[in-house]
Formats: structure tokens, C-alpha cells, sequence
């Protein structure tokens, strides 16, 4: 399954699977319901508010379903209403999130592709690029992904000390939340899974300019460590 690794806001990478076209054909299919049962509305409103105007007609009508998916990926960081249904969304290709820029390029592509080719020059081109890119997102940089729910995990759940003795190496790892230690048992299963070392390398250098640590350890042996100390001392024993 083709991957992207996407950067979160620790400055962590963690990997998600492309969206397969499936999900993507069905967020299409939410999003037009939405803006088909839109434009019944705003029509029916206008007509018995009699309004002629061709002016407001445009921007009631015309304006909200030609900027529907652009407005919507901008200010929803990536996703429309039927993206965000199938937890799927936009990020560049390098796992950095999409710019403004990113999004309008997308859009431009997508009236020709999308929307005056009926979405059979997208539905090709995704299917037979293995990154999950139609044309707009290849000129955008840019891919779809699928936000696979990440199950909070602690470290209580991912170590159990062998020794009732055991004497934390840092004792400073007091100073971690929770979530820091989700993030880098989240990194080491994508070492682990996906043989990707760029996320357990730069969780290693936040974690030891954090904890002001200055080690010769490996980074696995390294995080390890942090994760049975965190264990230790977090549990009283």
C-alpha cells in the first residue's frame, strides 16, 4: 500500500496510506449531494423572495458552487464536507501541509478534469498512479490521504518492566506528556513497520533538547529507554 509521510505539528512524521479512489469517488458523491441540495434551496428561496437580480443570482447560485471545493479545502485545512465524511484529505506530497496556492492550483485542474470531463480524466490518471494523484494534484505537488485513526496509546500499554527494581535512566522524562510519548512510539512503529528513519531521528533531537540529554545511544535504544523511564516513573512504583 502506497504511503506519504505527514509531518504533525510536533514536527513528527507519520505515515498514511493514499486514499484509494473508492473513498475519493464517495466524498465526490457527499460533496454533490450537498451542493445539489444547496442550489434547490437557494433557488427555491430566491424565487419566493421573487428576486430577478442577475447580480445576486451569481453570488447566491453561481459563486458558492464554482468555489464549493476550493473555500472549503482552504479554510477546512484540506477537506471538504464529504472528504472530512470519509476522513480522507489534501496534503502536499512531501507531507507538509497544502497551501493556498496548492489548493487553488487543484481547483483550476478540477474544473477541466472533474467537472467539464464528467471525472473520468481524474478516476484514470488516480487509478494508474501509484501515488493517488489526479492531474491537479500532480501539478499541485500534491496527493490525498487516508486519516487512519491513531489509537491514543501510553506508555503503560507499550512497555511492561520485566523488574520491579528497574531505575530509570532520565529521571527527567517526568517532564513528558502524554501525547510525547505517543509521538514516539508512533515513530517507532513507522522504524519499525515501514524502515523510515526520518521520524524516530527527529523525535530523538526534540526529546534530547527537551530533556537537555546528551547520549551515545542509537536512537531505538534511545527512545526505548525514554519510554520504559516514562513508564517507571509515571506509574509511582
Amino acid at each position: 500500500m502506497q504511503t506519504v509521510s505527514v509531518r504533525t505539528t510536533q514536527n513528527v512524521f507519520i505515515q498514511y496510506p493514499v486514499a484509494s479512489l473508492g473513498d475519493r469517488m464517495l466524498a465526490t458523491l457527499i460533496d454533490s449531494v450537498i451542493v445539489i441540495a444547496y442550489m434547490i434551496g437557494a433557488i427555491y428561496c430566491l424565487m419566493e423572495l421573487n428576486v430577478n437580480s442577475p447580480a445576486v443570482i451569481i453570488a447566491v447560485i453561481a459563486i458558492p458552487y464554482t468555489l464549493y471545493h476550493l473555500l472549503f479545502e482552504i479554510f477546512m485545512g484540506g477537506q471538504s464536507p464529504g472528504k472530512r465524511q470519509m476522513k480522507i484529505k489534501v496534503v502536499r506530497i512531501d507531507g507538509t501541509p497544502a497551501t493556498v496556492g496548492n489548493y487553488l492550483m487543484r481547483w483550476l485542474l478540477r474544473i477541466i478534469e472533474v467537472q467539464a470531463m464528467s471525472g473520468m480524466v481524474a478516476i484514470i490518471t488516480i487509478a494508474l498512479n501509484n501515488k493517488g494523484q489526479r492531474l491537479g494534484d500532480i501539478a499541485a505537488g500534491t496527493t490525498v490521504v487516508k486519516l487512519v485513526p491513531q489509537q491514543a496509546v501510553t506508555a503503560n500499554e507499550v512497555f511492561t518492566l520485566a523488574e520491579d527494581d528497574y531505575v530509570p535512566q532520565f529521571p527527567a522524562v517526568a517532564m513528558l506528556s502524554d501525547r510525547d510519548v505517543e509521538l514516539i512510539q508512533q515513530a517507532l512503529e513507522v522504524y519499525r513497520k515501514h524502515d523510515n528513519i526520518q521520524p524516530v531521528m527527529l523525535i530523538t533531537e526534540k526529546i534530547k533538547r527537551m530533556l537537555s540529554i546528551e547520549t551515545d545511544m542509537t536512537f531505538e535504544n534511545f527512545l526505548t529507554t525514554i519510554l520504559k523511564d516514562y513508564s517507571k516513573v509515571t506509574s509511582g512504583k
